[in-house]
């Protein structure tokens, strides 16, 4: 029987020390990514750069366990016995194949060799996630040149360049969807089987979700990757909607755990398969839903979708929405055949008569006090529960309405989200949001504030005394600048620039962006 002496166990340890080093560094999985949290700043109208220099913080996340944790700071580790995603999840009736193990980082191993000489990543060549990296890189410093000289020259020649006050820095917004134009790609994961994967309402409440999602996978769209190597971004393209439709049939429970099992399934299958939600724990891979319940998808397993991107209709910052992460969207009510309302019915500042106008069920808390104050007893604030759909002359009443109205309320029902607003804005009427904890859609790049009216509930029987303050001077100003932000809430097939698509892609591009690399490590 073979025997060994303390030397030769050391130079073995030694060896192995030395080899498990080496392909770490040749590992790409050695590389730490970081979130910045501060979005908002980067579209305020005092923007500045040295000052984003000095205070633009990130999360920090890591493939590898770290020994120290930072406020500000964060790093993100998966446990040394656990390190892949789907290892964190509950087991699964169906298993799919596993990727190889991922290789523990022992940081007391290194600190006490540290002449053993390893060959560093800048030797090696680039990954095409470097790659993408290094462009996302080019794109912020674009940006911040952009604020910095304030040009809003386009680099496509007679293309639409935001101006006015109600963007909140019209050239980072600029210069930010043209590097998303020119550098954007989004892989859709293939996976899954119809109705509820690859397949959503295009009409209706929930028709945004099946829009996005009939657009992306169209093959028609200047966004999609071609391989997944390529792919700032990753879909998950599952329903919510129809999970509800189909999964819940016959309705004889509300609990979501169906819902969050189907899910979080599928995010075992394409962590299983492929390396690309590993290596971020999910902070470039997003979903569209316009449910109530989709924001109760992650409530399962919160650490799962800690960085995930949630683009939600129900943006109800109380019930768990992250504006620094998760994505709000307009929710629109769509008949079939139609992309809107009928433009005719949008009528000049002049030809608006109706003080303020709702027509709507009581659903919920602030539709029935709305409707208490004010059904049928003021001819200047028009408040309706319901209306006949069409009037003597065979038109659309509620939309003629909408459209002879200088404001439009627009409380929120069951959810924070009303489809009032687009209509609204779609039909030339500055929207009154009535609501608490919404946080509107595009509010990362539109100040609301420039071109809608926000009335507390709580002042719900107030609202003649402060619609009849705003002068009228200020509300053809407000008037003015909804015309001008109405592409942003448009729904076109194909999608178009600037469009309601295509600002959803933008947010999405944004929360991209402020996911780094850090080279320090």
């Amino acid at each position: 029987m073979a025997t060994f002496n303390s030397s030769t166990i050391s130079f073995l340890l030694l060896t192995a020390l030395v080899s498990t080093l080496f392909f770490l560094c040749l590992s790409p999985l050695n590389q730490t990514i970081r979130i910045s949290t501060p979005l908002s700043s980067l579209y305020s109208p005092n923007y500045s750069i040295e000052e984003a220099k000095s205070n633009h913080t990130f999360e920090r996340f890591q493939s590898f366990p770290s020994p120290t944790t930072t406020v500000g700071d964060e790093e993100i580790s998966a446990p040394k016995d656990k390190e892949k995603i789907s290892e964190r999840l509950p087991p699964s009736p169906s298993p799919s194949p596993s990727p190889l193990p991922l290789p523990v980082h022992n940081s007391s191993a290194v600190s006490s060799l540290p002449s053993i000489p390893v060959i560093t990543r800048h030797e090696k060549k680039r990954t095409d996630f470097e790659r993408i990296e290094e462009g996302l890189a080019q794109a912020r410093a674009a940006i911040y040149r952009a604020i910095r000289s304030q040009n809003s020259s386009s680099y496509k020649e007679g293309s639409y360049i935001p101006r006015g006050s109600m963007y909140r820095n019209q050239y980072a917004f600029h210069q930010s969807y043209t590097e998303m134009e020119k550098r954007f790609k989004v892989w859709v994961y293939k996976e899954g089987e119809l109705p509820v994967v690859h397949g959503a309402p295009v009409n209706d409440i929930y028709s945004i979700e099946g829009q996005f999602l009939d657009e992306i996978e169209s093959g028609k769209s200047p966004f999609i990757a071609r391989h997944p190597d390529e792919a700032h971004a990753f879909f998950l393209p599952i329903s919510v909607a129809y999970i509800i439709h189909y999964v819940y049939k016959p309705r004889i429970t509300f609990a979501r755990d169906q819902l969050q099992r189907l899910v979080t399934d599928y995010v075992r299958v394409v962590a299983d398969k492929y390396t690309y939600w590993n290596r971020t724990q999910g902070a470039d891979h997003f979903s569209v839903s316009c449910h109530d319940w989709a924001p109760d998808v992650s409530r399962a397993n919160p650490e799962l979708f800690r960085y995930f991107v949630r683009v939600l209709c129900n943006a109800n910052i109380s019930e768990g929405f992250r504006p620094q992460r998760d994505v709000s969207i307009p929710e629109i009510f769509l008949p079939v055949g139609k992309l809107g309302p009928p433009r005719e019915y949008t009528k000049p500042p002049s030809k608006r008569s109706i003080l303020a106008f709702f027509a709507g069920g009581a659903h919920g808390h602030i539709r029935k006090v709305l409707l208490t104050h004010w059904k049928e007893k003021d001819d200047e604030v028009q408040v309706h529960e319901y209306l006949t759909q069409r009037n003597k002359k065979n038109t659309n009443l509620y939309f003629e309405l909408m459209g002879q109205s200088k404001f439009c309320l627009c409380p929120s029902g069951h959810e924070v989200a009303s489809p009032r607003v687009v209509t609204a804005i779609q039909l030339g009427c500055v929207p009154v949001t009535i609501s608490a904890n919404y946080s509107l859609p595009f509010s990362d790049v539109l100040d609301w504030s420039k071109f809608s009216v926000d009335i507390p509930p709580e002042k719900i029987p107030e609202i003649k005394t402060i619609l009849k303050g705003i002068s009228s001077r200020r509300y053809l100003t407000m008037q003015r600048r909804v015309m001008q932000i109405q592409r942003h809430f448009m729904l076109n097939r194909p999608a178009q620039p600037y469009d309601m698509l295509h600002m959803i892609l933008h947010s999405v591009w944004l929360r991209r962006l402020n996911v780094k690399k850090d080279s320090s490590i």
